[in-house]
């Protein structure tokens, strides 16, 4: 055992311990974590087994308060990492059984350390979430593949995540002329249940960088042509859970059994049509035999009036099932003359019985051979047109691949290495040298290409290589190391640049601190995060409405779960308090988490100065809104309102304070809005 330098005192340690932070694994994705645990101001210390010859994050080693070049599987060497007493460990080895070893060691010395691994079984890591508590797994692939997939698509959908069933989805919009909000809508005016905008930039005034989005923007601005709205949108409207019941009368009117009804039905047609191939031939098949079944029933009922309903119907079964031989063989009851068109439709039941006979065996015989052999399926052609070629099939390929194939992507995918029928089935894989590839993908016509391979260096090749034979596609390159990033995006201005272990360390970062991350996505160049939180008594959100979380925090909320009451709400409004044991979805970056995390909210400034009620039914009214909108207490602001005119005790955040004017104005009590003092 080999300590290569641990700088911190021991005996220091007990106090400082709860901000620290162990990371195990030290490898791309370790120092990107290193780096994002460092922003939020808490002490790291990293344990490897050996010195990296190469810190892809510059002077690395100089952000760390101490490093151990030991097994992190040792209980003794997490001892002496302090994890006893830390706040959380990060296991990010590249080995998966690693990672789960040191969360094992880790629990046994400590119960409520928050664990973070590294891991791509998802089923494993579910189960062990269960056991140990206070856990939770990641895998880079994953996180990051999302960014890619945007990235190629290349049109106003800029993100995209899931809450439970719920979809929303991020969307970039430039107003045209022809726009209904144009000239017609301010921003407040565009927030609904199912909208909430991010993000706002004038196509006149120039927008500070961080001004673009989270609430940086006056919410009475009217849109004008030309102005870029950045907004998350609800797409789904599939049911919240878990939600209320809704109670229903009784009643006493008979109805169908669900199985009898017609939409059921037409449902289960429509799922078997879908199917193609010789589905639908059955299906044709069985509508021209029922209708020949019910026609010969019908035509020998009528021509025989002597026989009996059973007889025609089993006559026309028989005929149906091939029997032409057995009813005009020799049987008397057709001893009787008989038309020729009588005749004639028999033998065109004998011929359609024996044909849905064929139909019945090759539905069969496609089910056996499906479930007992894999035969080799033909790929696809590559798409003519429009489509996005994805170079790699390793997992980020193959995730990326799969994100693009749910927006219903053209696709085409060129891998150096063989792959089975059993990788990415359903699109065209071409196998080989890439560069000798990339002339058998439609280049020239292609929306997108991605280089997701390795070896970035490759990625650059075939992405400049791409350029020269189309200049207008998409190019998306995949990196790793962040000095070669931040030199390619200045060289290469036309390209996205992504680095898949920088963009997930973020959100590794963040589930150190007892958050878990849902998803993430770029928005002009940052990192936003979807972060859930599980409101506990004396955490920094308890306690708050919801206005104060997103203004004083800097944070967007999307979806909230009240405990208490057992309701969902997508979108939810700002007069919402939370309390113990609620669940809040917030979109945020790195910063507004520090600040969550440290209880920094920034300071409201607004004033609001209420002049007059116009009735007396007024200011019961307006007492009743500002202890809303603003979350004082009732009794306060039914003072205010009877000492008119008045100031609000506290000063409160610009967009509660424009709403509050809005909605006093709409109980008849009239008040205006008081900007801070400009800052010297």
């Amino acid at each position: 055992m080999t300590v290569s330098r641990i700088i911190f005192d021991p005996e220091k340690e007990k106090s400082a311990a709860p901000d620290t932070c162990v990371v195990c694994g030290l490898g791309s994705l370790g120092q990107y974590c290193v780096v994002n645990l460092k922003a939020f101001g808490i002490r790291v210390i990293g344990i490897d087994l050996n010195r990296p010859q190469h810190w892809e994050v510059r002077q690395l080693d100089t952000l760390l308060d101490g490093l151990i070049l030991d097994d992190a599987r040792n209980r003794d060497v997490l001892e002496r990492a302090g994890v006893t007493q830390a706040r959380a460990v990060l296991a990010v080895t590249n080995d998966e059984r690693v990672n789960i070893q040191i969360a094992f060691a880790a629990r046994l010395l400590s119960p409520q350390v928050r664990l973070v691994i590294r891991s791509a079984k998802q089923n494993l890591t579910e189960l062990l979430g269960h056991e140990l508590h206070n856990f939770v797994a990641y895998e880079p692939t994953q996180i990051s593949a999302a960014a890619f997939a945007l990235a190629a698509l290349g049109e106003d959908i800029i993100g995209f995540f899931r809450v439970g069933e719920q979809l929303f989805q991020v969307h970039r919009r430039v107003i045209s002329p022809q726009d209904p909000w144009a000239n017609r809508r301010s921003l407040h005016e565009l927030y609904s249940r199912s909208r909430r905008v991010l993000g706002y930039q004038s196509v006149t005034r120039p927008t500070p960088p961080d001004e673009l989005y989270l609430f940086r923007w006056d919410p009475e601005t009217l849109v004008y042509p030309g102005d870029t709205l950045i907004t998350v949108e609800l797409q789904s409207a599939t049911r919240l859970s878990p939600v209320r019941t809704p109670v229903t009368r009784p009643t006493t009117r008979w109805q169908w059994p669900e199985w009898l009804r017609w939409r059921n039905w037409q449902e289960r047609f429509k799922t078997w049509w879908d199917k193609g191939g010789t589905h639908r031939v059955a299906l044709v098949v069985a509508g021209l035999m029922l209708t020949l079944l019910v026609t010969g029933t019908i035509l020998y009922d009528l021509y025989y009036p002597e026989l009996q309903f059973p007889d025609t119907f089993y006559t026309t079964m028989i005929l149906l099932l091939g029997g032409f031989g057995d009813v005009f063989g020799g049987l008397g009851r057709f001893e009787l003359p008989l038309p020729w068109w009588l005749r004639l439709l028999s033998l065109g039941l004998t011929l359609t019985g024996i044909a849905f006979t064929g139909v019945i065996y090759a539905l069969l015989t496609e089910k056996l051979l499906a479930t007992q052999f894999e035969f080799l399926q033909r790929r696809p052609p590559v798409p003519p047109q429009g489509h996005v070629v994805i170079v790699g099939s390793g997992r980020v390929g193959q995730r990326v691949a799969g994100l693009l194939q749910e927006f219903r992507q053209p696709l085409a995918v060129l891998t150096s290495q063989e792959v089975g029928n059993e990788v990415l089935p359903q699109l065209p894989v071409l196998s080989g040298p890439l560069l000798t590839l990339l002339p058998k993908a439609n280049l020239a016509t292609a929306k997108s290409i991605v280089t997701v391979t390795d070896d970035e260096l490759e990625n650059l090749e075939i992405a400049l290589r791409t350029r020269e034979t189309n200049a207008h596609s998409h190019l998306v390159i995949r990196t790793y190391d962040p000095l070669f990033s931040e030199n390619v995006r200045r060289l290469f201005p036309f390209a996205q640049v992504l680095c898949a272990n920088e963009l997930a360390a973020e959100a590794f970062a963040a589930a150190a601190f007892g958050e878990n991350i849902l998803g993430l996505f770029r928005l002009d160049g940052r990192t936003i995060l979807v972060v859930e939180y599980r409101i506990e008594a004396g955490d920094t959100l308890n306690g708050l409405i919801l206005a104060q979380v997103a203004y004083g925090y800097g944070v967007v909320p999307v979806y909230y779960y009240s405990q208490q009451d057992q309701e969902a709400r997508t979108m939810p409004s700002d007069d919402l308090r939370l309390h113990p044991g609620d669940q809040l979805v917030v979109l945020a970056t790195s910063r507004a988490l520090q600040r969550v995390e440290r209880g920094e909210r920034l300071p409201p400034r607004y004033q609001v100065r209420v002049e007059k009620a116009l009735s007396r039914e007024a200011l019961f009214y307006g007492g009743n809104v500002i202890a809303q909108v603003t979350g004082f207490d009732l009794k306060r602001c039914r003072d205010v309102m009877e000492q008119l005119p008045c100031l609000l005790p506290e000063p409160i955040y610009r967009h509660q304070a424009q709403r509050l004017v809005r909605e006093l104005a709409k109980v008849q009590v009239t008040s205006r809005l008081i900007p801070p003092p400009p800052e010297r």
